[in-house]
């Protein structure tokens, strides 16, 4: 069969999580069910167009609940956050909704086992990052965090046989194992977590991009700079053998002499994009060419996770139920 002059292969999954989508949905029904303003600490989700929207709408987004009006309604982002937070919120008598993704609380849950069975923590993930901060913050005297391989020869522990690893949710799944063997040649009683941490929405997307990277003169991932699993997809495309990978949060950012010699570009889309700025996308690809898509999935995602407790109690006081 003839190979296409110009074509996009659209990598499936991509986009939003299941995660990503509840904490949205979660401060779009606070805004519904109190007014506003709803205060969000952080970004709900790493994504400008995302924050932009339900900034539109009510949303005032602050870094610390310091800065949150007392008795006001805070939602805590999906990322999550130590307990010291929660503490400082009640503190200020605020009204609490807690939109972590469920995926994070586990490695949280995993976090404080570990703590409490006496064992130094290894975290892998990159230092700074909302969700390591996080889940730092649940037993700092055990967890030291370990920011890729390069890192390894620097870990120190009390007991070399009561060493554990967790990872942040939204790694690159290769880089990770990569940590992890030499961790484990540093200490080899390391203890791995009961299930996997690098979510499976991560493990997904990476792994659609792996298939149709060899096969692209340039792969285009939509995401935000901040957003730590798109900036993972265009390493990941470069390591499987895209000729190139840019991120973009939105059409208009795109480069002509990307794609000017191209004939197969790649397209996919971080945990926290909506839908709608892919279609921006692949329209600015169609303007310049690019007309036929092929769709190459992997993986079918039905995850759905419930919106926070709180959240529903409110709602069904609310409805009379």
């Amino acid at each position: 069969m003839e190979r296409p002059q110009k074509r996009v292969l659209l990598a499936g999954p991509r986009g939003y999580c299941a995660g990503v989508d509840r904490a949205v949905q979660t401060v779009e029904k606070a805004l519904e069910l109190y007014g506003p303003p709803v205060y969000v600490r952080k970004e709900i989700v790493h994504n400008r167009h995302v924050v932009r929207g339900l900034e539109r709408r009510g949303a005032v987004f602050v870094e610390e609940t310091d800065e949150v009006p007392p008795g006001s309604t805070v939602v805590f982002s999906a990322h999550g956050v130590a307990p010291d937070v929660h503490v400082a919120a009640r503190a200020r008598s605020l009204r609490v909704i807690d939109a972590t993704c469920p995926l994070v609380t586990k490695v949280h849950n995993e976090a404080r086992r570990f703590a409490a069975d006496g064992y130094d923590i290894l975290l892998i993930g990159h230092q700074g990052h909302e969700e390591v901060a996080g889940t730092a913050g649940e037993a700092p005297a055990h967890i030291q965090v370990v920011d890729g391989p390069e890192d390894v020869d620097a870990v120190t522990v009390r007991d070399p046989a009561r060493v554990a690893w967790l990872s942040q949710t939204t790694l690159s799944v290769d880089e990770t194992m990569s940590t992890v063997e030499r961790l484990r040649s540093r200490f080899p009683d390391l203890v791995s977590p009961p299930s996997d941490d690098i979510c499976y929405a991560t493990q997904n997307r990476q792994q659609a991009v792996k298939v149709i990277a060899p096969s692209c003169d340039v792969v285009i991932v939509v995401g935000s700079e901040n957003s730590s699993n798109s900036r993972r997809l265009c390493e990941v495309a470069l390591e499987a053998g895209a000729g190139g990978a840019h991120l973009v949060d939105f059409a208009h950012e795109m480069a002509e002499e990307w794609v000017r010699d191209a004939s197969t570009v790649g397209v996919t889309a971080g945990a926290s994009v909506p839908n709608d700025l892919v279609e921006d996308l692949l329209g600015w690809l169609r303007e310049r060419g690019f007309t036929e898509v092929e769709e190459v999935t992997t993986a079918v995602e039905s995850t759905v996770f419930a919106l926070p407790q709180e959240l529903r109690t409110e709602l069904r006081r609310a409805s009379g139920e």
